[in-house]
């Protein structure tokens, strides 16, 4: 590999000297040794961060199995704990979430990119792109200060008149819930989908859509039928990266979901994530049990991601079929 990037690059500059070969061949194994040596500590980290979080957990495991999966238990006066409010809540709030945000990403990234005349786009991209640096603690607070109102005394209401005979909009309307967290999730999400979107569609060379145009589609029709398609790989990354986020947010969601362990299928009742009891409650933990069962919610939290990802490469490749 070193030999033919000395070869490459005596064939671009044209000097090929003894003392410079030498100097390149050098320099390009010890290129090669880094890039591989930090692949070695990335796997090493990730292994070390894998085993800490098993070790930790080993009690918890021994204790409940894999009843810990589906037990709603947790009370850690008794020590009886389970993962499913946690999972089941992580699981709703991160998928409504990808679901409105890829919508309505997808459909600004294309807006932006096609449809914006030009210095519109970019001022509301650049707007959208400012909503990225925002702190989640200020999502978080907006979200209990602003959100929780809106969502308790306008549109939980507005949406019981229409959609009541559902039971995911059933029961009583509390500010923070299942729904509250779902938005301020959807809302920190979606700068990524809009962003990639965008710059996906604006770096499809210009020449497909000249041969759309010509063929007598209109421009939503290339949108639709040459744009979107050309780019659905990217725009599914962008998908999965934001579901990646979605699923391991903390503070905001932590202020805002109203933290009770409990199942509910009704989207206005207060809710739990894994990663807001963990959060909420690491520093309470007083006994040995107590701490490995949070541990183990910790290392069930990283799985989901790595089976997510998985998953997302899985259909990446399917896409390309």
């Amino acid at each position: 590999m070193a030999d033919q990037a000395i070869a490459i690059a005596e064939e671009t500059t044209g000097v090929a000297t003894p003392v410079l070969r030498q100097r390149d061949r050098t320099a390009a194994r010890l290129f090669i040794i880094s890039l591989r040596g930090s692949c070695v500590l990335f796997l090493i980290i990730c292994g070390g961060l894998v085993a800490e979080l098993v070790w930790g957990a080993q009690l918890s495991l021994r204790t409940f199995g894999v009843g810990f999966l589906w037990s709603s238990a947790w009370d850690p006066v008794t020590e009886h704990f389970g993962a499913a409010p946690f999972l089941y809540g992580t699981a709703v709030s991160s998928l409504i979430s990808l679901a409105l945000a890829s919508a309505i990403g997808i459909m600004a990234g294309v807006f932006l990119a096609e449809f914006a005349p030009r210095k519109l786009g970019v001022s509301l991209g650049f707007l959208i792109e400012l909503l990225a640096a925002v702190p989640s603690i200020v999502y978080g607070l907006w979200g209990l200060f602003v959100l929780a109102p809106f969502v308790s005394q306008w549109l939980g209401p507005a949406l019981q008149d229409t959609l009541g005979f559902l039971p995911f909009f059933q029961g009583t309307i509390y500010g923070v819930n299942m729904l509250t967290a779902a938005l301020i999730l959807t809302l920190m999400i979606l700068p990524t989908i809009t962003a990639i979107s965008r710059d996906l569609i604006e770096a499809m060379p210009m020449r497909y859509r000249e041969a759309s145009l010509a063929l007598g589609a209109t421009r939503w029709e290339t949108v639709a039928q040459v744009v979107l398609p050309s780019v659905k790989r990217g725009i599914f990354g962008a998908c999965m990266l934001a579901f990646g986020r979605a699923l391991g947010e903390t503070i905001a969601t932590t202020m805002v979901i109203g933290n009770r362990p409990v199942i509910s299928t009704s989207l206005f009742a207060p809710g739990y994530t894994v990663a807001s009891v963990i959060a909420n409650e690491f520093t309470e933990a007083t006994t040995n049990l107590y701490l490995s069962a949070l541990i183990e919610l910790g290392l069930i939290l990283l799985l989901i991601s790595i089976i997510v990802i998985g998953l997302g490469r899985l259909m990446l490749r399917l896409l390309e079929r």
